[in-house]
């Protein structure tokens, strides 16, 4: 039927409870039939990360009366897309949104992130999504400015399409709404986190490391996700799962590998 609302899976990397996601289903459910499958706790930075030595525990944690259908899951971001597609779902969902992270997965941060893994893993299973982000790592981030523009985004992409393969990155400035100027489609800037670890010991005498390091932007163009973001713009990266480097293969035919 035309006038059906689309089915809408909705998850994220910061945990079912997180203020983001609650933002991003209020969203959702403005726009059609709602499902949630999120983590039980925070799953940050675990990328494409899936669970093959443990069980996967899914708790149904809405009431039949409830407007909305959610589930808990212990399992990674990326385990909560396949169970949703696999064990929950009746029907392949109109789109999957991922979010709203709290903090950036603009640049180099898009391979570590659960937020957009749980995407590109709906990507995979050939359903259009978005991954949502702000730039505010705050548990309590103000993700008011960001829901005009995320109901504003989530409804071009029904009504457009995405390109086969290609998967949103969407990530918001940490301003108000009238100070946002406007939403920039962008690179992936070329950036990436000069990385230490701090060495510590247990009171045994064991051990341990504790992982920090510096985000160092070294793209200069104006074009990029993070020049976006510093200039009072949203940035949207069109992503893909597809890691080929097309550019190289003519150069790798040069080689002598068959001699």
């Amino acid at each position: 039927m035309k006038n059906k609302k689309p089915l809408i899976l909705v998850t994220n990397d910061d945990g079912i409870s997180a203020p983001g996601i609650r933002t991003l289903i209020a969203v959702m459910e403005t726009i059609g039939e709602v499902i949630v499958v999120a983590p039980d706790k925070p799953q940050s930075a675990m990328g494409h990360a899936i669970t093959i030595n443990n069980t996967i525990y899914l708790d149904k944690i809405s009431k039949e009366n409830d407007t909305i259908t959610e589930y808990s899951c212990s399992g990674t971001p990326v385990d909560c897309v396949k169970l949703a597609v696999n064990e929950i779902l009746k029907r392949k969902p109109d789109l999957c949104v991922s979010g709203i992270n709290h903090g950036s997965n603009s640049s180099i941060n898009v391979i570590y992130s659960g937020t957009m893994s749980a995407a590109v893993e709906a990507g995979i299973e050939g359903i259009p999504a978005i991954g949502f982000s702000l730039l505010d790592y705050n548990w309590n981030a103000d993700f008011e400015p960001a829901k005009t523009f995320v109901k504003k985004i989530v409804l071009e992409t029904l009504e457009k399409k995405l390109p086969q393969g290609v998967i949103l990155n969407v990530n918001f400035p940490k301003l108000k709404e009238k100070e946002i100027k406007g939403i920039k489609i962008c690179r992936q800037a070329k950036a990436l986190w000069v990385e230490k670890f701090d060495k510590r010991q247990t009171p045994f005498g064991k051990d341990y490391y504790w992982l920090s390091g510096e985000f160092v932007n070294q793209d200069k163009g104006d074009d990029t996700d993070e020049w976006a973001l510093e200039n009072g713009y949203i940035a949207v990266v069109p992503v893909q799962f597809d890691l080929t480097a097309h550019h190289a293969i003519q150069q790798l035919n040069t080689w002598n590998l068959n001699e």
